[in-house]
């Protein structure tokens, strides 16, 4: 009889950002302060760890559609570009061991959900819970952040590594000196109202969100004043969402998502362009209350609060735009790893 095979799997939640977006990016995180509300959605990052007997680490990525196979040698892996965040993980926990690894994720690289921080997520996940390393949820964020943003050097903001992290609707507070997470508890009803209502619709173009974080940045560090308002702004409009969401009060929501996404253009010139603007300007005019892209900007998905009556006529009109509307729900589980016997 063939023996059963060992299988760690974790899976971590993408997310959609509501409000504050950008505001989690240092330095203005740290400087002034940010705050983000967003939830976690029925998409995630997956990632299987199937231990080995020898030092071989075998690992196949299928959104990259890389085939890889190193040794555990002891000696750290060399970043080069191929497979870094695995690297930045493995090197982190000191593996010594062989193993298979399977990754895939529910949305394309660059879709602005938050996918590459919820796949290091997801990695640390399974590889902490192969080791059994004991990590709390603050734990798994803090050096999901570390590891991609500071070892590795890869720009972007924390928001992305705590919402996998814990999952659900939060209100995330980003401060120099740490970062709180404080979970929503919104009524059923209410959320059963806000799915009705939510439009979520990959625009068909993904985008190198690098540049135009890198553009934001350098906003901030040179003090341009319409940068750091539209900033203040938007870690304001995060607040005074999370209080409509707390009413039950959509229409308010999407009044507040328009008003995001004019402060939001206002951060870098990179994050609309001439087929997202078209694809605004569309949904607003079939229905459509208000909507933004959830990520840095420039493509990848978006979503709209539409009046329910009009909805189907936004995704009719969308689709002859080439934008493909997704199917979701709202997530209130974060990371979760298990084992298997297979």
């Amino acid at each position: 009889m063939t023996e059963a095979k060992s299988l760690i799997r974790s899976k971590a939640p993408l997310r959609i950002s509501f409000a504050g977006g950008g505001t989690d990016v240092p330095p203005y995180s740290e400087d002034r302060g940010g705050i983000v509300l967003s939830a976690t959605i029925d998409m995630h990052a997956y990632c299987t760890v199937a231990p080995r007997g020898d030092r071989e680490m075998r690992i196949r990525s299928l959104d990259f559609a890389k085939d890889e196979s190193w040794s555990a040698n002891g000696s750290m892996l060399r970043y080069d570009g191929n497979l870094d965040l695995i690297k930045a993980v493995l090197n982190h926990f000191e593996v010594k061991h062989g193993f298979d690894m399977f990754l895939h994720s529910d949305a394309p690289p660059g879709s602005g959900l938050g996918g590459s921080s919820t796949v290091m997520v997801s990695l640390i996940g399974a590889v902490s819970e192969w080791l059994s390393v004991p990590m709390s949820q603050y734990d798994i964020a803090r050096l999901a952040y570390v590891l991609e943003r500071e070892e590795l050097g890869f720009p972007g903001g924390k928001q992305d590594h705590y919402s996998a992290t814990f999952g659900g609707f939060n209100l995330m507070e980003f401060r120099k000196e740490d970062t709180i997470v404080t979970p929503l508890r919104i009524k059923p009803d209410v959320l059963n109202e806000l799915h009705y209502h939510l439009l979520l619709c990959y625009t068909g173009k993904t985008r190198d969100s690098g540049g135009i974080i890198e553009s934001q940045r350098s906003g901030v560090k040179e003090g341009q004043r319409q940068v750091i308002e539209a900033l203040d702004n938007a870690k304001r409009l995060a607040l005074e969402t999370k209080d409509a969401l707390m009413r039950g009060d959509i229409r308010r929501i999407g009044e507040l998502l328009h008003e995001s996404w004019e402060q939001k253009k206002k951060f870098t010139s990179h994050i609309t362009n001439a087929h997202i603007d078209s694809i605004y300007s569309t949904a607003r005019e079939s229905g459509a209350i208000g909507g933004k892209i959830s990520g840095a900007g420039g493509g990848g998905y978006m979503f709209f609060i539409c009046d329910y009556e009009r909805k189907h006529l936004v995704a009719n009109n969308l689709a002859k735009l080439g934008v493909t509307v997704q199917n979701f729900s709202f997530d209130k589980n974060g990371l979760q790893t298990w084992r298997y016997k297979a």
